[in-house]
Order: C-alpha cells, then structure tokens, then sequence
C-alpha cells in the first residue's frame, strides 16, 4: 500500500505537463514586409490620385490664387468656373458625342470579338491558329502607322466629320486585345453543354446566342469596359476624322480646342478637363471588381 501512495503522482500544480503551463502565443505584429507593402500601395494612391485632386480642385481656383497659392486650397472657392461650363452647349453636345461614339464602339467591340473568338475557341480547322496569331500580332500595330492610309479610307467612304468614320476604325483597333481576351472564356465552356444542346436541335448560331454569350458574360463586361473607356479618351482618331466644328468634336478632341481658346485661363480649363475625366472615372469604378474577375477568369483559361 505505501509503494501504491509512493508511486502516484503528485497533487497539484506540480502535476500539469510543461506543455499545460505554457503560456499562450501571442499573434505576430506585422512585419516589415507587410510594412513596406503598405507604404508602397500608399505611394501608388498618392502618385494616381494626387495629380487628379489637384486638378478638380484647380478648376474651383481664381488665376490669382493659382498664381500666388499654387499648392493651398482655393481661396475663394470659384464655382462659376464649373457652372460657366455646365451652362454652355457645346460641353454636353461634345459629351453626347463622346457618349454615342464610346457605346457603339464597345457594342461592335463586344459583339464582333465575341464572333470571332468563339470559332478560334470552339472549332477546330487549318489555320486557326494563324487567324489568332494575326490578332495577337495586332497588339503590336501601332495606331500612327496607319493613319495617313485610314484617313483616305474613311475620306473615300464618305465618312469624314461623322461619328461613324470613328466608331468603325476604333472597334476595328480593339478587336485584337477583345480576341485574346475571350478566347479563354469561349474553350473554358464544357463540351458537354454544346453537344447536349445540338441533341435536343439548337443549331450553331443558336447555341451562341442561348449558351455561349450568358456564359461568356464575365469577359463581355470585362472587354466592353476596356472598349469604353478606351474610346472615350481617345484623341487621336478624332483629331484625324473629325474635322467639322466644335458642336461634332468628342470631348478629349473638346478639352484641347477649348485649351486654344483660352490659354491664359488655366483654372477654366482644369475645370472642363475635370469634367471630361468625371464619366469615364465613375464608370471605371463601378465595374472595377467585374474587370480583375474577368482579367483573372481570362488568365486561368
């Protein structure tokens, strides 16, 4: 009996493991790296949205405040620069052309990249990869070579000065980044849907209607942002087409007229820079999450 009590183990504190007495780990704190990465990503913001701030909030500056306080805040807040815009024609005339011009263009871009990725998805034949390889060499054709023979081009057709003449060479120019965009999403739809589809007597044509394009809708928003807002800041193109008055012009092609027309009044036109910027920006940022998932599906594909 004693060598019974001898050899039980102690009562008490004494008898927990090390392991119990072990006081818990504490969460790390964030480490330099992370550090460096924040102050990094805080860099970027400053550097992009910086330049922005300071020219909305130039256009609400008098030229004597520009002139003597560059970098403080307007003094006084001049809102007339603003509303003197927002009160003339001719700003909302340019936007309802920038408008038209930009929804066309990513309406045929969406639309006819669709068309032609599917088939060098989805079809196997000779020489379907030399079509997307022409594509893909597109990316590397740059828009000044072809200007001078675009510009005969449109001028033989008979659309110089009309919105067409642009909206046409500006889908024609964002095909290539459309098609390598949607191939993915087009090969990444099964097999299965298609021939079940063909089983229950959906033609081709019918299948890429009904099927393909609801699937395909991730990378149709993606390409069809990128075609917006690509067309809305364009200014090459409408400076070479739209040779008419200032009533016909899109608003990049707008903010430089208006600059030659008032060169010593710098605040007035940060402020119509400030508001041929706003559309494009508010509407980036709406479908900014809709664009990394569509970019992101695109890589995975």
């Amino acid at each position: 009996m004693t060598a019974t009590l001898n050899d039980a183990p102690p009562a008490g504190p004494t008898a927990q493991s090390p392991a119990a007495v072990t006081p818990p780990k504490r969460g790390k704190g964030i480490d330099g790296a992370a550090l460096g990465a924040i102050f990094v990503g805080l860099v970027g913001i400053a550097l992009t949205l910086g330049p922005i701030l300071y020219l909305v909030i130039g256009g609400f500056r008098s030229q004597q405040n520009l002139s003597t306080n560059p970098t403080g805040l307007p003094d006084p807040w001049m809102w007339s620069n603003y509303i003197d815009i927002l009160t003339e024609g001719t700003f909302w005339r340019q936007a309802l052309n920038s408008l038209v011009v930009a929804l066309g263009t990513t309406i045929g871009v969406v639309l006819f990249g669709t068309m032609a990725a599917y088939p060098l998805a989805r079809y196997r034949f000779k020489g379907r990869e030399l079509i997307y390889l022409i594509f893909v060499t597109g990316l590397m054709f740059p828009l000044t070579v072809a200007v001078l023979p675009l510009y005969f081009m449109i001028r033989n057709l008979g659309l110089t000065g009309s919105l067409w003449g642009l909206i046409v060479p500006q889908i024609a120019f964002a095909l290539p980044v459309t098609v390598i965009i949607m191939r993915p999403f087009l090969k990444a739809i099964p097999r299965e849907l298609e021939e079940a589809a063909f089983v229950d007597g959906v033609t081709r044509v019918g299948f890429f209607w009904r099927v393909v394009l609801p699937l395909a809708g991730p990378g149709m928003v993606t390409v069809g942002v990128l075609a917006f807002i690509g067309s809305w800041n364009a200014y090459l193109l409408p400076l070479l087409l739209l040779t008419g008055p200032q009533e016909g012009m899109t608003l990049p092609l707008g903010v430089a007229t208006f600059q030659g027309q008032h060169a010593s009044a710098t605040t007035l036109i940060m402020a119509y820079t400030s508001l041929s910027m706003i559309p494009a920006l508010i509407f980036f940022l709406m479908l900014e999450r809709r664009i990394v998932d569509g970019l992101t599906g695109a890589v995975k594909g």
